[in-house]
């Protein structure tokens, strides 16, 4: 595993404000389906590599706790001052936590985050971070996240990848290759929703296709 190449590269992107994959929005996969997992009041949600996103907003307003995990201190203090939030900071372990009420940051590396740093988690929002990760961490980061999460903790799984598409195309959306292997072992996987966003700029056909899976662990693991 080298995620320190990646980690380089993440921190430059943010120092060089080339972050054109934040979202100013809230994710509407995430506002359409959150429901289907029926979550208590009070629910702990954890968002790996969870940038300056908004997502967290609208957790805290479902009434949840969330914690986040993000390498780049640069990204952890645009989201409290965009948000005009005072957080309170204190060291954790290998990390700095940003906290304000419910909504906690841990900045740091998630390779280094451990389940004593993590505290008791009731669910996993992977909001795109396996595919953000370049292929060769994609495993180490599911181990990894299976080592510091409790093993009943379900996850609600957001990926989003570039393909080149073919217009009319009938083919039956089925999980991912690479989830099936990462995941099926320990949990059970459903696809709960495929969408396609089509990009013709400058004549070249692409599209991006984004997938939310619900994975269930199996009762018998």
């Amino acid at each position: 595993m080298n995620s320190t190449r990646d980690n380089h590269l993440w921190l430059k992107l943010w120092r060089d404000s080339d972050t054109e994959f934040h979202q100013t929005t809230v994710n509407t996969l995430l506002t359409r389906f959150w429901s289907k997992f029926d979550l208590k009041q009070g629910s702990r949600v954890f968002i790996p590599l969870c940038g300056k996103s908004l997502d967290m907003l609208w957790l805290l307003e479902q009434g949840h706790d969330v914690i986040g995990v993000e390498l780049s201190p640069i990204a952890v203090k645009a989201f409290f001052s965009e948000n005009n939030l005072q957080p309170t900071k204190k060291r954790i372990g290998q990390f700095t936590s940003w906290q304000v009420d419910k909504l906690t940051i841990l900045c740091g590396d998630f390779f280094q985050l451990t389940q004593a740093d993590l505290g008791q988690i009731d669910t996993v929002y992977d909001r795109a971070a396996l595919t953000a990760l370049p292929e060769d961490l994609r495993l180490p980061y599911v181990e990894h996240l299976g080592k510091i999460t409790p093993k009943q903790c379900d996850i609600f799984l957001l990926t989003t990848e570039d393909i080149e598409h073919i217009l009319g195309s009938t083919n039956t959306p089925q999980i991912d290759n690479e989830i099936q292997q990462l995941y099926s072992l320990n949990f059970t996987i459903c696809l709960k929703h495929t969408e396609h966003i089509v990009d013709d700029e400058n004549d070249n056909l692409t599209q991006a296709e984004f997938r939310l899976y619900q994975l269930s662990h199996k009762t018998d693991k």
